[in-house]
């Protein structure tokens, strides 16, 4: 069990990192649940969306222009002590980078225009993850039409000789659809989605008529990753028809992605197609067996995600015990697969070995706290405490003690229902 003199974990550490890229070998990742009940990370979406999709905006933040970050030799070329962000984004340090903007304005140091666009940037996610999403809407606000003179390189000749385009960062047209959703205005945010992808498709024919490979290939990912951001949102309200529709133009235009097709035929078990959603899954184990991908995935990742495609079968049907032996071999394979994990123990439960699957949720916060602390997960734990334990608020408050020491900023600690 937890301690809570645990030690807190070295920032300096590899495993404090808190993942800032898109892990597509974990897109259908840990449903969020209701207080009281448990539920399984079936791959059909999530009741907060946008918490995985912010795990991969860090790194959209620092492209301020349409040139790849390759061309760079360090972030701090592209903005002052952008590096220094960039870091503490990665750690989930959300406050420190608010004190850090503060500390730069007030000393004056961001001296060019998208140095100023590119910290407000950093400053709206932080504002968002802190759950101060007001806050976030003021400063977006604030800054009018994006599309103006007044952002473009070529209106300020002196500090941008030869340079043409836009100077906002990507993130914080993308951050601008997100907010109202987080603000309980989803409409606002798809139709600015919608808009946003729109934005983006004009960005590839424009490139694509200049001959601008590089910038098309940005724009494309781009073009993916909103897309991405759509797909969740639809799939979280169980907008299932629309869903398919945006994952068979994603699947044509991208045949080889293992992750877009497993989640497929999750959404075909959604609908009730349990052959249709095993033709699915096989389709993705005969890409496995054949070596064929799209190169997102590296082979232990593929080899999980058919595995837990396999179980995700087992558990329709409700032979658990299968089910477990299939996300044990993921976990073997893969210790942080927290999917795998999360889905063990709900078997476990299942099969009325709660106390086991109390123990496998436990371990894998210990082993692997930076992977497997989620709010999803850490619901799912409480519920079964509620269930095995008549003290189960001193077994909470003390997991919730442990969590305070370990958790990034942007942890919501109101998940343990202490």
């Amino acid at each position: 069990m937890f301690s809570d003199s645990s030690p807190a974990m070295d920032p300096d550490s590899s495993e404090s990192e808190i993942r800032p890229e898109y892990d597509r070998s974990s897109a259908d990742s840990t449903a969020a649940t209701s207080p009281g009940t448990v539920q399984f990370a079936n791959g059909a979406g999530e009741a907060r969306p946008e918490a995985t999709i912010f795990e991969s905006a860090a790194s959209q933040v620092t492209s301020v222009s349409d040139l790849p970050p390759e061309r760079f030799n360090s972030l701090d070329e592209l903005a002052h002590d952008l590096g220094s962000l960039h870091e503490l984004s990665t750690r989930g340090s959300w406050q420190a980078i608010l004190e850090k903007i503060a500390q730069a304005r007030a000393l004056f140091v961001l001296t060019k225009p998208h140095e100023h666009l590119t910290y407000l940037t950093y400053q709206v996610m932080a504002l968002a993850k802190l759950r101060r999403s007001d806050e976030a809407a003021h400063e977006l606000n604030s800054l009018h039409d994006f599309d103006g003179t007044h952002y473009r390189y070529e209106s300020f000749p002196d500090i941008y000789p030869n340079r043409k385009g836009s100077m906002v960062p990507f993130s914080l047209r993308w951050l601008y659809a997100l907010i109202p959703t987080k603000l309980g205005n989803r409409q606002e945010g798809i139709d600015r989605l919608y808009t946003l992808l729109d934005f983006v498709r004009d960005r590839i024919r424009d490139k694509e008529s200049q001959s601008l490979d590089d910038s098309v290939e940005l724009w494309k990912k781009r073009e993916s990753f909103v897309m991405n951001c759509l797909l969740g949102f639809h799939l979280g309200h169980k907008e299932f028809g629309i869903s398919m529709d945006l994952m068979k133009e994603m699947i044509s235009r991208d045949p080889l992605d293992p992750v877009l097709i497993s989640k497929l035929g999750s959404v075909q078990m959604q609908f009730g197609d349990i052959e249709g959603a095993k033709t699915t899954f096989n389709r993705v184990e005969k890409m496995l067996n054949e070596g064929k991908s799209n190169g997102l995935l590296n082979e232990t990742q593929f080899k999980n995600l058919v595995g837990r495609n396999k179980a995700l079968v087992h558990v329709v049907a409700k032979d658990y015990v299968s089910a477990v032996r299939e996300y044990e071999e993921c976990i073997e394979r893969d210790n942080s697969d927290i999917i795998a994990v999360n889905n063990k123990a709900l078997c476990l439960m299942y099969l009325r070995d709660l106390s086991d699957a109390i123990k496998v949720m436990e371990n894998a916060l210990e082993r692997v706290p930076t992977a497997a602390l989620n709010e999803s997960l850490v619901v799912n734990l409480c519920s079964m405490y509620e269930l095995a334990y008549v003290n189960h608020t001193d077994v909470k408050r003390t997991l919730n003690n442990w969590i305070a020491r370990v958790a990034p900023d942007d942890f919501d600690s109101s998940c343990t229902r202490v």
